[in-house]
């Protein structure tokens, strides 16, 4: 068995993996503290971690059948937990009174199990336990009645176990599948981002961003810089982050300060998550001026071609008529 992020996973012999959620304040719940108090203490809370591991190995939903027809007995725990049956009995005594489990007609359940593993399974247990009630008050009219049943009682009652093992394996096994999912999109998204190197980064804005000025060189800050952003965004946002700002006339200069964004400037929390938004986006009528400005950037005077031979020739003619 091993402890993984917060979780207790235990390897069967199947080829599956079965693990049970266990939350980090654990020992903070009211019931632990107050179980804490008690003499065994030490040992009670082992066989409460013993009998979550034992739910989960089993891939039951909490209720504790070792096969269709028999439950698990405090004998039967003890020899499992390798405690001692008076302890063991002291243990499940204690998780009664506190709610932690249910024993419904001699079988141990755990009523939360939803809290472990998903509600589905809560329901599913609840409807175990309407048709097991259903069952026993048929039992006991018949035996006030002194009619007789043929094994109609007992199939009944093992026909309603088998559709519960049947409807919990099925919604368990898609839980695990949806947490395995999850933590296998962490694992993706983690390594993806762990990939993206900086100079990934300078490149895609050299590619990208070719109306700003150029990074020359990368240094510390700005390495320390993409780094903070990595840990939000992926590549392909930085991709659409420098698309947004290239496409920006307001960034490269068309506002009345005259002032342009630059690397550095983009690679700040609050201005990354600006431009990636939008908020830089252009209105209609700065749809054309966001063209790279060529020539003066401080007016838009049309640059004359001179011929230097033809000046210089003009200038000493201007000298002859003035000597």
């Amino acid at each position: 068995m091993e402890y993984e992020s917060g979780r207790f996973r235990e390897e069967s012999n199947m080829a599956d993996i079965k693990w049970i959620k266990i939350t980090t304040d654990i020992f903070d719940d009211e019931k632990i503290l107050l179980i804490e108090s008690l003499p065994e203490a030490d040992s009670i809370i082992v066989i409460w971690f013993k009998l979550l591991c034992l739910a989960g190995k089993m891939n039951n939903s909490g209720v504790f059948l070792l096969s269709d027809k028999i439950a698990y007995t405090d004998k039967m725990l003890a020899t499992i937990f390798r405690r001692k049956e008076s302890t063991v009995q002291l243990a499940l005594k204690t998780f009664e009174q506190f709610g932690m489990i249910e024993i419904l007609d001699g079988v141990i359940t755990i009523p939360n199990w939803g809290k472990h593993q998903n509600l589905e399974q809560l329901e599913a247990r609840k409807k175990y336990q309407r048709e097991y009630q259903r069952d026993y008050r048929r039992k006991q009219k018949l035996l006030l009645t002194g009619e007789q049943e043929e094994n109609t009682e007992e199939s009944s009652c093992e026909d309603s176990r088998k559709h519960l093992h049947k409807y919990l394996h099925e919604s368990n096994v898609n839980s695990l599948d949806k947490e395995k999912d999850k933590e296998e999109d962490k694992d993706k998204n983690k390594e993806s981002k762990e990939k993206v190197t900086c100079e990934q980064v300078v490149d895609l804005y050299r590619s990208i961003c070719v109306s700003y000025p150029s990074v020359k060189t990368l240094s510390e800050a700005r390495k320390k810089a993409i780094r903070a952003r990595l840990k939000v965004y992926s590549l392909e946002d930085f991709r659409k982050m420098f698309e947004k700002a290239e496409g920006s006339a307001f960034l490269k200069g068309a506002n009345n300060r005259n002032w342009s964004a630059n690397f550095d400037w983009l690679m700040k929390d609050a201005n990354f998550a600006k431009v990636i938004d939008g908020n830089y986006d252009n209105k209609p009528r700065q749809a054309e001026s966001a063209k790279p400005i060529t020539g003066n950037k401080f007016n838009n005077f049309h640059q004359r071609q001179y011929d230097m031979g033809s000046l210089e020739q003009m200038l000493l003619e201007n000298q002859s008529a003035g000597g």
